[in-house]
């Protein structure tokens, strides 16, 4: 249970990766700030956050079942929170998908969605009007930067996320009128076991009924292309955590919060021409006329960087 004055912050998909270094720094707060509500589907799979998260568990950071995509669990997790108040909403549950088109059946395109889109409307939806009887509340969505540019073979993941900010960025708007804040956390690639496996698990799918040309370029260029790209610019599921803590800390937190400066060159691609041309012809010149050479270019940047800008996030100030 909250202390006065701890904010009560909830947070979805904190298994692992993001969501778990999160609820972790949230809960180590060393002013003890926050007390943490941490989610998952499965509690069995709460080890590596119980061992994580130390002396805090117990004390400022508590575990509850959630299934963002069940209205059930939603109002049953949400109507167990004291007096259902929550200060801070985080949405980070989200599943991936990749691949050629061709091979993704509509149902797999479906669950994207119920997790990505609907699982964060249904969150919203329950807290939403608590929110705007207090007068007070921040939600925070753990978006994409393909939620702003579009990646080749990330075809229904970027449009699920794409769903989420036209969403978000609509209410926003209305929420202001309630002193709700809305905040988006946008990174880039991002190291963590569910992207690893991914990759592992498609580099060895047979994708029926795609063109062998095709999947040729997926596996032999893409996936490639995919692993260098976040060697070289990827950051730490703590780098996000420490962005999100800084826009929850912000006096004026900002709607948008792309967490990777490496990486903002390429979403700009997409505001530098009207047309939309200059994107689309670019990420076609890079992947199928330049594979090679990016990987030479992305082992160079590596040099380069040294991993002294990965770790950099935006300042929301």
């Amino acid at each position: 249970m909250a202390s006065d004055g701890q904010k009560v912050v909830l947070i979805t998909g904190c298994s692992s990766g993001i969501g778990l270094r999160i609820a972790v720094m949230l809960a180590k707060d060393e002013k003890k700030r926050y007390h943490v509500i941490a989610t998952m589907r499965d509690l069995k799979r709460k080890d590596k956050l119980v061992e994580a998260a130390g002396d805090a568990y117990g004390n400022t950071l508590t575990l509850q079942t959630l299934d963002v995509c069940s209205d059930e669990s939603v109002k049953h997790c949400i109507s167990s929170v004291k007096d259902r108040h929550i200060d801070v909403l985080i949405n980070n549950a989200g599943i991936g998908l990749v691949g050629p088109l061709e091979s993704i059946s509509i149902d797999e395109m479906k669950n994207v969605f119920e997790t990505n889109f609907f699982g964060v409307v249904r969150m919203i939806k329950e807290v939403m009007p608590d929110m705007k009887r207090r007068r007070g509340g921040h939600i925070i969505i753990v978006s994409s930067v393909m939620g702003l540019q579009g990646v080749v073979f990330n075809d229904v993941y970027a449009a699920s996320k794409f769903a989420m900010e036209g969403f978000c960025e609509s209410l926003a708007v209305q929420l202001l009128k309630f002193n709700v804040t809305v905040s988006m956390i946008e990174p880039g690639p991002v190291h963590t076991e569910f992207e690893a496996k991914m990759v592992e698990d498609v580099s060895r799918k047979e994708f029926p009924g795609t063109d062998p040309e095709t999947v040729q370029y997926f596996k032999n260029v893409y996936l490639p292309s995919s692993v260098d790209i976040f060697e070289t610019l990827g950051q730490t599921p703590d780098d996000i955590a420490r962005c999100t803590k800084k826009v929850i800390e912000a006096s004026r937190p900002r709607f948008r919060n792309l967490t990777n400066p490496l990486y903002t060159p390429i979403v700009a691609l997409k505001y530098a021409d009207e047309t939309g041309g200059l994107s689309v012809r670019t990420f076609y010149h890079v992947l199928f006329n330049l594979g090679a050479l990016m990987h030479v270019a992305m082992k160079a940047l590596r040099c380069v960087t040294c991993g002294c800008l990965r770790g950099r996030t935006v300042s929301p100030d």
